[in-house]
C-alpha cells in the first residue's frame, strides 16, 4: 500500500505529533511524506519526500499572526502549480494534517482525503467555540485544508471522532520533576514585550523559549533561548508551570506533566481562541493579552494556580488502525463531486486573507 501522509509546516505541533505517527504509518506500508510551511522549528526526524512552500501564517510580535506578510508570502500561482503536480492519485491513501497542498489535490483530482488534526476536531459542532464571533477565522480554518472525512484531537472526547491528544514519547516517557522555573512559549510576542513584563514579577525564573531570537541571553530575571526541542522539552518537564499560546500541543503536554498551565489566544486565530474556550472550561485560567494590567492574574496564577487533572492514554495506533479500516470500505459517495469546488484560488487569497487583513486594520 503507498501511503501520503502531508504534514502542516506552520508551528511546531503538527512535526511534534508526526514524529509518533509515522512510525505507525511505515507499519502499513510504503509511506512518502509531505511537509509544507516555513515557520516550523523543530525538525522532523524521517527522510521528506515532498518540501513545498504552500500556504504559511508568519507569527508576528504583538499577539497575533502577521497578517499583512502572511498576504505577502501568498504566492497563488506557486501554490496552485503544487497542487496540480502532486501525485495524490499515485497513493492508495492520503492523509493531511491540516496541509493545504494535498488536501485541495484531493479535493480537485476527487480523491478521498482523510483529515487527521487538531482542526479537524475544533471544526465539530459538539466542541467548544468562542464566544467572539469571527466568520472571518471560522471560514479560513474551515476552507484551508479540506479533507473528506475528518479525524481530530482535542483535550477531551467531545465526539466520537475526537480523540484525546498525541502525547509524543519524548514527553510520555520523560521523568517528571518540579523545578523553580516557568517554561515561556509565547511565539506571537516579542522577546521585548516578554521581558518588559515579565521581568515586574522578580522572584521568578522565567525559561522564555523564542521565535525571534537564535542565541540565548539574560535581561534580569528572564532566560531566553532559542527553539530547540531537546532543550524545551527539557524546561518543560522540570518546570513549576507553563505559560504558552492557546495552541494544542505545548497545553496538551503540560497537562499530561502536571504542570500549572495558563494560556494566551493569538489575536485573530479563531482556532486558538476556540482552544481557550475548552481550556477555560477545563480550568485553566486564560489571558486576552500579554500586558502589565495583567501582572495581578498573573501573580496570581503563580501563587494559588492548580493542577488541571487529565487523562491522555496513548491511543494513537488505534486512530491510524481506524483511518485504515475505513479508507478500506470508503465508498465512491465519499469522493469529492465534480464541480463542488467554491472559488478560485485567487479569490481564496484575496477574499479570505484580503478580508482577514482588512478587518485587523479596522
Amino acid at each position: 500500500m503507498k501511503i501520503l501522509y502531508a504534514i502542516q509546516g506552520t508551528g511546531n505541533g503538527h512535526i511534534s505529533r508526526a514524529r509518533d505517527i509515522i512510525p505507525l504509518l511505515l507499519e502499513k506500508g510504503e509511506l512518502d511524506v509531505l511537509v509544507s510551511g516555513t515557520e516550523a522549528d523543530v525538525e522532523l526526524g524521517y527522510p521528506v519526500k515532498y518540501a513545498l512552500k504552500g500556504l504559511s501564517f508568519v507569527f508576528g510580535k504583538n499577539g497575533g499572526i502577521d497578517l499583512l506578510s502572511t498576504y505577502k508570502k501568498v504566492k497563488i500561482k506557486r501554490f496552485y502549480y503544487e497542487i496540480k503536480k502532486l501525485p495524490v492519485n499515485d497513493y492508495d491513501i492520503v492523509i493531511s494534517d491540516f496541509e493545504p497542498v494535498s488536501s485541495w489535490s484531493c479535493r480537485l483530482q476527487y480523491k478521498t482525503c482523510f483529515a487527521l488534526s487538531h482542526q479537524s476536531a475544533v471544526l465539530n459542532k459538539k466542541s467548544p467555540h468562542s464566544n467572539d464571533i469571527d466568520p472571518v477565522g471560522r471560514l479560513i480554518l474551515k476552507n484551508y485544508a479540506p479533507a473528506t472525512i475528518q479525524y481530530g484531537f482535542h483535550f477531551m472526547n467531545y465526539d466520537r471522532k475526537i480523540f484525546t491528544p498525541v502525547i509524543r514519547k519524548e514527553i510520555r516517557n520523560a521523568r517528571k520533576t518540579n523545578g523553580r522555573h516557568y517554561t515561556v512559549y509565547l511565539p506571537s510576542y516579542s522577546d521585548k514585550r516578554i521581558i518588559n513584563v515579565l521581568s515586574e514579577i522578580k522572584d521568578v525564573e522565567w525559561q522564555v523559549f523564542s521565535k525571534h531570537s537564535k542565541k540565548s541571553y539574560q535581561k534580569k530575571n528572564i532566560f531566553i533561548f532559542p527553539i530547540r526541542n531537546k532543550s524545551f522539552i527539557k524546561s518543560m518537564v522540570s518546570s513549576v508551570g507553563v505559560f504558552c499560546g492557546a495552541g494544542f500541543e505545548t497545553p496538551a503536554e503540560s497537562l499530561f506533566l502536571g504542570k500549572k498551565l495558563m494560556v494566551i489566544p493569538m489575536k485573530g486565530q479563531y482556532e486558538q481562541q476556540c482552544n481557550a474556550a475548552a481550556l477555560k472550561k477545563m480550568g485553566v485560567p486564560v489571558l486576552k493579552k500579554l500586558k502589565l494590567s495583567n501582572l495581578e492574574k498573573i501573580k496570581t496564577w503563580i501563587k494559588n494556580g492548580d493542577v488541571i487533572p487529565v487523562d491522555f492514554p496513548d491511543i494513537t495506533r488505534q486512530v491510524v488502525d481506524e483511518i485504515f479500516s475505513r479508507n478500506a470500505t470508503v465508498a465512491d459517495k465519499y469522493h469529492t463531486v465534480p464541480g463542488t469546488v467554491p472559488y478560485s484560488f485567487k479569490k481564496l487569497k484575496r477574499g479570505i486573507v484580503g478580508n482577514a487583513l482588512h478587518r485587523i486594520k479596522e
